[in-house]
């Protein structure tokens, strides 16, 4: 079975993106390779999510705020999943496209941003498991 190849895109690349390919990699193990950016990025991944994730025991300061253009080498991917960003989503190779209507947790809290977290994992394992 070849590796499952994903692309998860959001406006900033600092929050929802940054922790979908998070789960990605926790869920799917080898059997994953995945990718994150962003259309308009940040250039930092949120402290927030990075606090959030840390909870689990990932660390997600070790990953990078991306553009689009920084992740087309890796294309095609099996699936590009964007995080309700609208317009600002650009077309990549892939065979299925998705798009997830996720709450930007920028600005929330950390119990509500916590909710978007584990949405996140949820919506990742269920992707995962389709096959």
């Amino acid at each position: 079975m070849s590796k499952k190849k994903l692309l998860f895109v959001c406006v900033e690349n600092s929050n929802r993106s940054q922790m979908s390919q998070a789960y990605a990699l926790i869920h799917g193990g080898s059997g994953v390779e995945a990718y994150s950016a962003g259309s308009k990025p940040s250039g930092i991944v949120n402290p927030k999510a990075i606090a959030a994730m840390g909870e689990l025991g990932y660390d997600l300061s070790k990953h990078d705020s991306k553009s689009l253009t920084e992740v087309e080498a890796f294309a095609p991917f099996d699936i590009v999943v964007t995080m309700g960003c609208g317009d600002a989503c650009p077309w990549m190779p892939a065979k299925k496209f998705i798009d997830w209507q996720i709450p930007d947790p920028k600005h929330m809290d950390p119990a509500a941003f916590n909710e978007v977290r584990d949405l996140i994992s949820a919506k990742v394992k269920a992707l995962l498991e389709e096959g």
